[in-house]
């Protein structure tokens, strides 16, 4: 008996023992790599139903989507088929931990890409989520070079909530004028704004000069056909009754604050930029350039009819035409039209509206929460300024022009001249009024760098104040590259020491872009714990490239050599290379 005894406890410690093991396989297998090989180039498109060079990839606009799943490792071996520019691509709301050279920041993580020259992205991705890549090299994000990235849950696993099938919708804004021509009259003097768009895409897909829903879509128009052509005709979303579908919003606007909602139907919001968050109920949601959005929707609604889903420009007077599609009920054709209009874009200075549905945002029970306390603390004032008649965007009254070498293997190889040495403000004069235009608009430029000591808890204020013109104050977001941060609050005008007590220490969101509203302030709080050196900086594409942002920079000592072909450019890399640091 005892012998028996003893076998059948050896075998069950055996079957134990495998079962581990086999867990500890599948999880070190589960993880995979995926492989894409794209080429980057421009072709013609009709985005809006008007023909136009497109930045593409791999003949696509938008780009391929990237799926994938928590641990993966991704390899895009990018090729520049351009012929006359640089490019990099920026793989939005990633954290590239360990991989900050693949961030894909031109002048600040790598060198832009050359054309005809090749480079290898190669990250892991961490978490779940609804995230996008786009170009962040001059303004190529205005010409079309963005696309998805969707991180699944990792096998075996299940989403805090429940959903029969999802949508991806990838929002933006669209120009007949070029990203070129654009770029030129931002840095012109005078000065040569962009103007409002022309029309909104929903994935890569518009249309100018009409109204689907105008007169029950029978316009005389053909590009006003709701089929249209195969390049600017709607995706319609495919629906079955009773079922709830997970919409997957992410906007890579240039311009445009937006919102999206649809006719006769409530959203549930579980996700903000691949954070989960505490599910609530809106009838139409705001999203600002960078942002990612996962709502909730049940087709409860009458089944013999279809519904608009509209998208309408919000923060700025709308000149650009709603975006619309439809929620498509089958077995409904898509040929038919909804009885009652789309819903109406909440007023575009409807700012209460906006600070209510962003101050509904909290984190889901159980998110990581942030620490109590702070070690640094650095207020960054948001201004409109002119430098030798230009003008420019500013932070602590320096406008943002990245040096030639990255930042990244300059600092990492003690590069004497990569960029400028000296500390930038960590705050702006106390007397300033943020209330009215500047007194003295005149600013200058500057390339320095907040450097944060490893592991450090880091404060940011995000201050707006009134632009060049009296009377206006405008809607910033602002993107932190390679962290999500705890958005701590918002205020209203001034931000004081006794604001303090106004943060959110018990739930407060994880974003990786928050917005500053006119003539307000935003509470962030993020710890320095990703070496690298990293972009933090309004995502409007124009004020990024009019100098709206900032460089910090942590722990760079601890990283591993830095690839050659990442910062083998400017004088001063060269120089290093060839073995002569001056």
């Amino acid at each position: 008996m005892t012998n028996r005894r003893s076998i059948e406890v050896l075998n069950i410690v055996l079957f134990l023992l495998i079962l581990l093991l086999s867990s500890k396989v599948q999880t070190s297998f589960g993880s995979q790599e995926r492989h894409f090989k794209w080429d980057v180039e421009y072709i013609f498109r009709a985005p809006d139903c008007l023909e136009h060079p497109v930045m593409g990839i791999n003949g696509q606009f938008p780009g391929p989507t990237i799926r994938a799943r928590p641990g993966d490792n991704i390899v895009v071996e990018l090729t520049n088929k351009l012929h006359t520019e640089g490019v990099v691509i920026h793989w939005h709301g990633i954290t590239q931990f360990g991989s900050p050279w693949a961030d894909g920041t031109a002048s600040i993580s790598q060198c832009a890409v050359d054309p005809g020259e090749t480079f290898f992205y190669r990250f892991k991705v961490d978490k779940p989520g609804t995230y996008f890549y786009h170009g962040h090299y001059g303004m190529q994000r205005s010409a079309g070079l963005y696309g998805s990235l969707i991180v699944d849950v990792a096998e075996g696993e299940k989403e805090p909530f429940h959903y029969d099938d999802e949508f991806n919708l990838l929002l933006s804004d669209w120009w007949h004028k070029s990203a070129h021509e654009q770029e030129i009259g931002l840095s012109s003097n005078p000065f040569r704004w962009i103007g409002e768009p022309q029309s909104l895409l929903i994935n890569g897909r518009g249309q100018y000069n009409c109204s689907l829903a105008a007169n029950n879509g029978n316009s005389s128009s053909p590009q006003c056909k709701f089929r249209g052509t195969e390049q600017c005709a709607p995706q319609v979303l495919k629906v079955l009754p009773n079922k709830i579908y997970r919409l997957r919003i992410a906007s890579s606007t240039a311009l445009a604050s937006l919102n999206l909602a649809i006719g006769n139907h409530k959203m549930i919001v579980v996700e903000a930029d691949g954070n989960y968050v505490q599910p609530f109920a809106v009838d139409d949601l705001d999203i600002y350039s960078g942002e990612s959005y996962s709502v909730l929707i049940t087709t409860n609604q009458n089944k013999e009819e279809n519904y608009w889903l509209s998208i309408g420009v919000r923060g700025r007077e709308p000149k650009t035409p709603q975006a619309l599609t439809l929620l498509n009920y089958l077995p409904n054709s898509a040929s038919k039209l909804p009885n009652s209009p789309p819903p109406v874009t909440p007023r575009w200075n409807d700012y209460a509206h906006s600070k209510n549905f962003t101050k509904s945002i909290l984190a889901l029970m159980g998110s990581p929460k942030p620490p109590a306390n702070f070690h640094r603390r650095v207020v960054l004032l948001n201004t409109q300024n002119k430098i030798n008649g230009f003008t420019k965007w500013a932070i602590n009254n320096i406008s943002l022009v990245l040096p030639p070498t990255p930042y990244l293997g300059s600092i990492k190889y003690g590069l004497r001249n990569g960029y400028d040495k000296r500390r930038p403000p960590e705050g702006f004069p106390n007397e300033y009024d943020v209330m009215k235009p500047p007194i003295n608009p005149n600013s200058t430029t500057g390339n320095g760098i907040y450097v944060f000591s490893h592991g450090s808890i880091v404060d940011v204020i995000l201050q707006n104040a009134n632009a060049l013109t009296e009377n206006v104050s405008e809607i910033h977001p602002w993107h932190l590259h390679g962290h999500d941060f705890w958005v701590l609050g918002y205020g209203e005008g001034k931000f004081s020491e006794k604001d303090v007590g106004k943060f959110n220490l018990k739930n407060p969101p994880l974003r990786n872009t928050a917005v500053i509203f006119p003539y307000g302030w935003t509470a962030l709080r993020f710890v320095a714990d990703n070496p690298g050196v990293w972009a933090f900086h309004c995502h409007i594409e124009p004020h990024l490239h009019m100098g709206m942002g900032v460089i910090f920079a942590e722990g760079v000592n601890r990283l591993p050599k830095v690839p050659n072909e990442a910062f083998a450019c400017g004088l001063t890399a060269k120089r290093f290379m060839n073995g002569n640091n001056n």
